[in-house]
């Protein structure tokens, strides 16, 4: 009964305060603070506000909410757990199998059977010659002498 008299009384300060703004000629929002204002008093006569009073007064509905908030802290801890895992068991398995399965379908002698073959650079051929640095010249030193001329350093 508290409840539906606070909303009704909350609703009449709201419609006030709409007829104030409209005499200011701001009439859309006047408009919207009436709609404000109507919301409290539409709960009152639907009855949510009864049966919200009535759920926050329950001891009943509190503990019902204390154990959805305990399902939803263990649901989030074993997501997390899960990630840091990498997955879940049946998903960790299957990984461990397509690795048994990929070592057994490889060479028997061979160190990493899944490792691509070397690559010989230009350097291991027989006949090839290194390229060379070409030796630096005053010149390179020269534009940065002026750079640093410029700044006074």
């Amino acid at each position: 009964m508290i409840a539906e008299t606070v909303c009704s009384a909350v609703s009449a300060a709201g419609l006030g305060i709409a007829l104030v703004t409209a005499y200011r000629k701001r009439f859309l929002t006047a408009t919207r603070i009436a709609a404000y204002a109507l919301v409290p008093i539409g709960l009152v006569m639907t009855g949510v506000v009864e049966w919200l009073a009535d759920t926050a007064f329950s001891p009943t509905a509190w503990a019902g909410f204390g154990v959805l908030g305990l399902s939803w802290v263990l649901f989030m801890t074993t997501r997390a757990v899960e990630r840091r895992r990498g997955g879940t068991r049946q998903e960790r398995k299957e990984r461990k199998q397509q690795r048994r399965t990929a070592g057994a379908s490889a060479q028997p002698g061979a160190v990493a059977p899944t490792a691509s073959a070397p690559s010989l650079g230009p350097g291991s051929r027989p006949g090839a010659t290194r390229p060379t640095a070409a030796p630096k010249s005053d010149d390179d030193f020269s534009d940065i002498e002026a750079i640093l001329k410029k700044h006074g350093i």
